[in-house]
């Protein structure tokens, strides 16, 4: 990995520092849980969720009988899952592993990556290593499930800086800006914020972090699964299942293996 790569890949890391306060920011979206429910109630056998996180949606279907392996780079994140999951009997195990380099001794017939994580996988190297990574470990004809931004060019093509108060899930008065700007040769949005803290524990104090995302264009991206192993089976603009549209702020794939191109 080179210095910008593992820069890059340092800084994205910085949103996830707090499990605790990122389960309290988004443990309440769950829009996506009936849409991965309806398809794990197709199969027999082991959910992987990559990039599970705290277990948002890992935790969901393990209530609901489903038997799941839960996959995440961040340490503390799965720490926060574990604890979330100590004292209960569910069917899940939590496991550290990068995703473009997995490990886990089975095959899925479901895998899934919610959360928009696609976009954590900057280079085309990288992409390629994930996708294979997940054809390795998923049955003949086993699913891929994920979702990722719409990369609509309008909104990205000038620097967003945008300031807001709000309060958050720690009673907290905050006045947080943020700063976007969009690399059209790399296709990576840069996102940095500053938050204030006005009000609350932490008063006077500032908390600073980034990311970057990749975006990936529709024909790029059946390009891309295609050459990786995958067909297309539905793609939807939401978790609701709408047709994807120009005006789409988010594209969702539903996936099946099959042979690698040569």
């Amino acid at each position: 990995m080179n210095r910008l790569k593992e820069d890059i890949f340092k800084s994205n890391f910085e949103k996830y520092e707090d499990p605790e306060y990122y389960d309290l920011e988004y443990q309440d979206y769950l829009t996506d849980v009936p849409f991965l429910a309806e398809w794990a109630a197709k199969i027999k056998g082991i959910v992987v969720d990559l990039g599970c996180g705290t277990g948002r949606v890992t935790i969901p279907l393990a209530q609901q009988g489903h038997k799941l392996i839960g996959v995440d780079l961040h340490e503390g994140m799965l720490d926060q899952a574990r604890e979330k999951t100590a004292n209960n009997s569910l069917s899940v195990e939590w496991i550290l592993q990068d995703c473009t380099k997995l490990s886990l001794n089975i095959l899925a017939p479901l895998m899934y990556m919610t959360g928009n994580s696609f976009q954590h996988f900057l280079t085309n190297e990288s992409q390629n290593q994930l996708l294979e990574s997940i054809h390795n470990h998923l049955e003949e004809n086993g699913i891929f499930i994920f979702n990722t931004r719409f990369p609509i060019l309008n909104e990205l093509a000038e620097v967003d800086e945008s300031t807001h108060v709000y309060q958050d899930k720690r009673s907290r008065k905050i006045r947080e800006k943020t700063v976007e700007t969009y690399h059209p040769l790399t296709q990576i949005l840069h996102c940095s914020s500053a938050r204030e803290i006005l009000e609350g524990p932490g008063v006077g104090s500032i908390e600073q972090d980034s990311i970057s995302l990749r975006y990936v264009f529709p024909l790029e991206m059946e390009r891309l699964l295609t050459q990786n192993g995958f067909a297309i089976l539905e793609t939807y603009s939401s978790w609701k299942k709408e047709p994807l549209e120009t005006s789409s702020s988010e594209m969702i794939y539903v996936c099946i293996k099959k042979e690698r191109q040569k």
